[in-house]
């Protein structure tokens, strides 16, 4: 009988495929749900400990079947435009929040404990702006996707005191890296750029490019979302996955350049309404709980991995 496998939500995705290799790499069996409406077959490699459910989080009995027999859940799939939640809060809601509870009635029937789900810093919206984010900083979600991940948070909590499941909430920050996909909509400011400057086109900056990310490479988000699997307990509350530092968008794009030894035409055009200025994840509870790689991954060595230099 095959070894009992980590489910991994979107799996097919971004960050879910490069989790999945990590798996691989430490011995685990995988199995991925992905609807594949982002996640790419593409990105799963070609291995016999790696089974792929092509289906949708907001699927119950999908969802169900995908999680029995499983020894952990990362749960990954969502839609991670900001921008479709205010578009379409009710598709969006099927996929981020019914998917999250999706994913717990499931786990409760299958006898499941461990799951370590991804919610995101839009959950504190502009509170904390211009110094380091807290998690307990009070939540202020703007936008029917940062509500989700929110109320997300609080199902999980609720499925950990009724149901004894053991949710790590980790609230990812800005994370970049390989299969990031530039023409998707959901897409990050960092492949939008590299696949610009890549392609010598030009490239416009909302505002004047000094609003600041805290920007993390995906391996080193990796590596502590194994940790989370592996870790025999788990500590009570959500942790800011970032890496405390501050980096503008025009350090960015020098960063860029000083890679790939020249940059494209740079225009400005108005910063847009409704952006946050400065977002920096304060990660002291992170560094309590697990460890980062050392030195953690820098924008200059991250952003040479993506562009395969």
């Amino acid at each position: 009988m095959a070894e009992a496998p980590i489910l991994v939500t979107g799996g097919a995705g971004f960050i879910g495929s490069n989790l999945v290799d990590a798996l691989l790499a430490r011995g685990y069996h995988v199995r991925v749900l992905d609807n594949l409406s982002t996640g790419k077959r593409s990105n799963l490699p070609q291995d016999a400990r790696v089974e792929l459910i092509v289906g949708d989080v907001a699927d119950a009995d999908c969802v169900h079947r995908a999680v029995d027999g499983c020894r952990a859940v990362v749960h990954l799939a969502a839609v991670a435009s900001v921008q479709a939640s205010v578009e379409d809060p009710l598709g969006t809601h099927r996929a981020n929040l019914i998917g999250t509870l999706n994913v717990c009635e499931g786990m409760r029937a299958a006898g499941v404990r461990r799951v370590v789900f991804a919610s995101s810093a839009a959950v504190y919206g502009n509170n904390g702006e211009g110094e380091a984010i807290g998690e307990d900083l009070p939540k202020a979600p703007l936008t029917p996707y940062a509500a989700d991940k929110l109320a997300s948070e609080h199902y999980l909590d609720f499925y950990r005191r009724q149901h004894g499941l053991e949710p790590v909430v980790f609230r990812f920050f800005n994370i970049y890296g390989p299969r990031q996909d530039p023409s998707s909509p959901y897409s990050g400011v960092i492949s939008i750029f590299t696949e610009r400057a890549q392609k010598s086109l030009p490239i416009s900056v909302f505002g004047d490019g000094e609003q600041t990310r805290d920007f993390l490479y995906v391996g080193d988000l990796v590596e502590v979302l194994v940790q989370a699997l592996e870790a025999p307990q788990v500590e009570q509350g959500a942790v800011n996955v970032g890496l405390a530092r501050a980096t503008s968008l025009n350090q960015l794009l020098q960063a860029i350049g000083a890679v790939l030894g020249q940059l494209p035409a740079i225009s400005h055009l108005p910063a847009r309404a409704g952006d946050i200025r400065h977002s920096r994840a304060d990660n002291s509870r992170l560094l309590s709980r697990y460890r980062l790689p050392e030195p953690p991954t820098d924008i200059r060595e991250g952003l040479a991995r993506l562009l395969g230099k």
